[in-house]
């Protein structure tokens, strides 16, 4: 699907990034961006975002490129949204809906696909108008309106209801996530979730150290659901486990965070989180201010963190640890591609691991504890190598 994108520049963060960006999404989607619009603005017009003359010159473009789709960088009102489309005659997404669209197409589990519905719904329930007929085709029209019910009305009963629905199966599933983390807890074992923005490395390294075979490519929300993995790091320490995460961007609708709180919840929930940055990006302290903003709406930005600086190889980097004023490891310095600096964060795993509070011996191998069934986890098995990560799944 031919695209055209749009980006207002209104002298906050790195523009060029943003856009840049916004390519990389509408790639993700599917689409195939074609040229790319951008003016700058103090504010946003009321009716278009972009002002009558720059909608104007979008319209031209749709013209010259056939352009089939055209995609802002940016939050648009409903209104917004609804006067650019009747103006330039085509379907008009703001970088919200992309956001949703991608995840729809990535979600793989039944709790993704119901996290996304559900943030779907609640972006489409602000955007109902009069003349609104996708629910009424949906479902036919016929015996579902109510006494006295206008169709817009009809079609906001619908949603909530479903809304309704959903945010019951999520909650269901939310206690028995809540119940196989009071397993966890009993048996005190340290758990590390892995954080960070999209495309960071995450997934490649969840599976350098836990040997998982997690889904990995080079596109924007690769991961959605939550994977986590037991791994023996050594008789001291016993078995940590590992959570795989959904990755952050910028202006991360609230509606995907409040949906995915149940997914999200393993990251609140963890002893210690590995920050996962991207070294070779220029925006790379951008992208980790974002990342930490995101912990803050869930609630996560307590929890103790380790600076993974991953593709060191393509940032011209050697591997190493850095420690704060307290000498705890701060950073780690490595590439989960290669496996330069691996040995150095399973170290520090194991180091924070042993002077975490309440912390003690877990040898569920040695002494019959707690089953991957009971713990809800997969386990990676121990080889002859205290510290290093183990091949094989139970």
């Amino acid at each position: 699907m031919r695209a055209a994108l749009v980006g207002i520049d209104f002298g906050q963060g790195d523009f060029a990034a943003s856009v840049e960006e916004l390519n990389l999404l509408a790639r993700s989607a599917g689409a195939e961006p074609v040229t790319t619009i951008t003016a700058k603005r103090s504010s946003p017009d009321a009716a278009y975002f972009v002002g009558s003359g720059k909608a104007d010159e979008i319209g031209l473009a749709v013209q010259d490129h056939g352009i089939e789709i055209v995609i802002f960088n940016h939050a648009l009102s409903p209104a917004q949204q609804r006067n650019l489309e009747k103006r330039l005659n085509i379907r008009v997404l703001d970088r919200t809906s992309l956001i949703l669209d991608i995840f729809a197409q990535r979600a793989a589990s039944h709790e993704g696909k119901l996290q996304v519905e559900l943030a779907q719904l609640q972006h489409l329930a602000t955007r109902l108008i009069r003349g609104w007929t996708h629910l009424e085709r949906q479902k036919g029209g016929i015996g579902l309106r109510g006494p006295g019910e206008t169709q817009l009305e009809t079609d906001r009963r619908l949603i909530g209801e479903r809304v309704k629905a959903l945010r019951a199966r999520l909650d269901k599933l939310r206690k028995q996530h809540e119940t196989q983390r009071r397993s966890r807890g009993r048996s005190q074992t340290f758990s590390v979730s892995l954080v960070g923005y999209t495309n960071a490395g995450k997934s490649t390294l969840f599976n350098a150290v836990t040997k998982a075979g997690v889904y990995v490519a080079d596109q924007l929300f690769a991961t959605l659901d939550t994977t986590s993995r037991r791994v023996y790091m050594g008789q001291e320490v016993g078995n940590v486990v590992i959570s795989d995460t959904v990755g952050f961007v910028r202006e991360l609708p609230h509606q995907l965070v409040a949906a995915f709180r149940a997914t999200l919840e393993e990251t609140i929930h963890a002893d210690l989180l590995l920050h996962v940055v991207d070294a070779s990006s220029p925006v790379r302290m951008e992208q980790i201010e974002q990342v930490n903003l995101v912990l803050k709406e869930i609630g996560a930005d307590h929890i103790p963190q380790i600076l993974v600086w991953n593709k060191i190889d393509a940032a011209g980097l050697e591997p190493s640890v850095e420690r704060d004023e307290y000498d705890k490891i701060s950073r780690v310095f490595l590439s989960a591609r290669t496996g330069q600096g691996l040995d150095l964060l399973r170290g520090a795993i194991v180091e924070w691991a042993k002077s975490a509070p309440g912390a003690r011996l877990n040898q569920a191998y040695d002494t019959g504890g707690e089953t991957d069934e009971e713990a809800g986890e997969e386990a990676a098995e121990p080889d002859s190598s205290p510290t290093l990560t183990h091949v094989g799944s139970h």
